[in-house]
């Protein structure tokens, strides 16, 4: 029987080989969450670079939110990166769940970040 963190790595590896097949030169946007925050990155994989990145530890965000593990703090974050990428330049990118599901904070994450201008 497989470890629930053994099931994370197999859907993380499978989502990150379906990226890679429909990625076609766009930027990913990667998500991270843990217990306490949530983490959103835009990533140039071609160079190797993180172009935007935004996060439930910086210092307004912190004073903004009640907490960096709900819902709400999740959609603020996909509403700041998004804005930061659409100032950038980077419109159209391929979202990177990462091993997690869509559901939750994940999914408000993406419906924010789709409603700041980005496109996946």
């Amino acid at each position: 029987m497989l470890t629930s963190k053994q099931l994370f790595q197999r859907r993380r590896q499978r989502t990150r080989a379906a990226l890679r097949a429909k990625t076609n030169g766009k930027a990913r946007l990667s998500v991270f969450r843990s217990s306490k925050n949530i983490y959103a990155q835009v990533i140039d994989d071609l160079k190797g670079e993180t172009l935007v990145s935004a996060s439930s530890l910086e210092k307004a965000m912190r004073e903004q939110l009640k907490t960096g593990a709900d819902k709400s703090a999740a959609a603020e974050i996909g509403k700041l990166i998004g804005e930061r990428a659409v100032g950038k330049g980077v419109t159209d990118v391929v979202f990177d769940r990462g091993g997690y599901r869509y559901h939750g904070r994940v999914k408000a994450l993406a419906d924010a970040a789709r409603e700041a201008g980005l496109k996946f």
